[in-house]
C-alpha cells in the first residue's frame, strides 16, 4: 500500500475515527484504525463492535493495500505534522512508514484480518430518511439531553426515532421527564428504533459545516448515518421504549407566555438557593396580580423569590427540579416560550411560543 494525502485531510479524518477506537476493550485490535487503499478510493475505519466509523479521504495518490494501526498514536503524529506538508504512507509488512517532508517515522501495526468485519446492510429491509444537516443537529440537540444514564433500563438510554401519521418524530425521557420533536414532517416508510446516545453524540461531533444533508438508513437491528464522506453505523438498542404518547397532558388548565432570557434568569436564580432542597423550586402564576413567581423553597442556606410581570389567565402553584426546567430553557429555539399548566400532580409542558413541534414535558414534585 502507498498513500499521498495531505496532513490536514488526514488529520480531520484520523480525529473523527480515533474518538471510536478504544484501549479499554479485551480485544487489542479494536484500539487500532484500518486503513485501506482500494480502486483509488482510500478509507479509515475504526469500531468498538457496538458502533463503527468509516470515513472516505481524499488522497493525492494510492496505491492498494490495508493496513491497522495503533489509532491514537498515529492521530497524535499526524497532529503534530506541520499543515501543509505531503505526508506519504507505506506499508511494510504490518509496519506503517510514516514520511512528511523531514519528518519520519514508523508505527507497528496488525495484520488486517483480524479487524472486525463490518455489518452489511440489507436493502430489502432499509428504511432511508434524509435531512438537511443543520435541522438534524439542532432538532437532535433539543431532545437527546433527555435521555437516561440508568443502564438498568436500556430502553431510556436511546433517542427513539417513530413515525406516527406519516410524520418522523424523535424522544426521549429518563422517567421525570420526556422530550418529543417533530422530526420530518412528511414520510413514507414506518420506523420504531431506539438509537444509542453515543452514536448520536459521535454524529454530532462528526457534523462539519460543510456538510449540508444527512442521510439515515434503519435496518431491523442497526442504523446508519451519512454525512459526506462519513458513515456512522450504530447497533440499535434492544429495548422497549415507553408508548410516550398517552403520558404527555390531555388538557392544559393554564398557560403563559414568558420571554425566555428572563425566565433562564430568574430559575438560576432560585436554583442557587434550593441545592439544599435537592434542586426543588416553586413556580407560581397569579392571575389576579398578573404576576408569574419563581422562588427556592426555605433551607438552611436561605430563600429567594423573583417577579415576572405577564398577562396570565388563570393561577396556579408548581414544584419541579430547577435542572431540568434549566435544560429546557437552554435548548428552545424562541424568544419566548409557552408554560403549560395541567394541574396540580401532572407534569409541566415546555413549548416554542407559536409551535407544538416541540414538547419538553417535566414531572412535577409534590408540594
Amino acid at each position: 500500500m502507498e498513500i499521498e494525502i495531505k496532513q490536514d485531510k488526514l488529520n480531520k479524518a484520523l480525529a473523527i475515527v480515533s474518538r471510536v477506537a478504544t484501549g479499554r476493550s479485551t480485544l487489542p485490535i479494536l484500539s487500532n484504525v484500518m486503513i485501506k487503499a482500494e480502486d483509488k478510493k482510500v478509507s479509515l475505519t475504526a469500531t468498538n463492535l457496538d458502533m463503527a466509523v468509516v470515513d472516505y479521504v481524499p488522497v493525492i495518490s494510492s496505491k492498494d493495500g490495508v493496513v491497522t494501526v495503533p489509532a491514537k498514536l498515529l492521530a497524535e503524529f499526524v497532529n503534530n505534522l506541520p499543515r501543509d506538508e505531503v505526508i506519504k504512507l507505506t506499508v511494510d509488512g504490518v509496519k506503517l512508514k510514516i514520511k512528511a517532508g523531514k519528518y519520519t517515522s514508523t508505527i507497528n501495526g496488525a495484520l488486517a484480518d483480524e479487524f472486525p468485519e463490518l455489518p452489511e446492510l440489507d436493502e430489502k429491509k432499509m428504511v432511508v430518511y434524509k435531512m438537511a444537516a443543520d435541522e438534524f443537529k439542532l432538532g437532535l440537540s433539543e431532545v437527546i439531553l433527555g435521555a437516561s444514564n440508568d443502564t438498568t433500563r436500556p430502553g431510556l438510554t436511546g433517542v427513539y426515532f417513530n413515525t406516527s401519521d406519516g410524520v418522523l418524530y424523535i424522544a426521549a425521557t429518563d422517567g421525570y421527564r420526556l422530550i418529543d420533536k417533530k422530526f420530518i414532517g412528511k414520510v413514507e416508510s414506518e420506523v420504531k428504533a431506539i438509537v444509542p446516545t453515543g452514536a448520536l453524540q459521535e454524529v454530532l461531533r462528526s457534523l462539519s459545516d460543510d456538510i449540508d444533508e444527512i442521510e439515515m438508513i434503519f435496518e431491523e437491528n442497526q442504523v446508519r448515518f451519512r454525512l459526506g464522506e462519513v458513515e456512522i453505523t450504530s447497533n440499535l438498542i434492544d429495548g422497549l421504549f415507553p408508548d410516550y404518547r398517552k403520558l404527555m397532558p390531555e388538557k392544559i388548565e393554564s398557560e403563559v407566555i414568558l420571554d425566555k432570557s428572563e425566565l433562564t434568569r430568574v430559575v438560576k436564580m432560585a436554583r442557587v438557593f434550593s441545592r439544599g432542597a435537592n434542586g426543588a423550586i416553586i413556580c407560581k402564576a397569579d392571575a389576579d396580580k398578573n404576576i408569574f413567581s419563581v422562588s427556592s423553597i426555605v433551607n438552611e442556606a436561605g430563600e429567594n423569590s423573583s417577579e415576572i410581570e405577564v398577562k396570565i389567565p388563570s393561577s396556579f402553584e408548581i414544584k419541579v427540579d430547577g435542572r431540568y426546567l434549566t435544560d429546557a430553557l437552554g435548548v428552545i429555539e424562541s424568544k419566548n416560550v409557552r408554560f403549560e399548566f395541567a394541574g396540580k400532580n401532572s407534569p409541566i409542558v415546555l413549548k416554542n411560543e407559536k409551535s407544538d413541534d416541540y414538547n419538553h414535558v417535566i414531572m412535577p414534585l409534590m408540594i
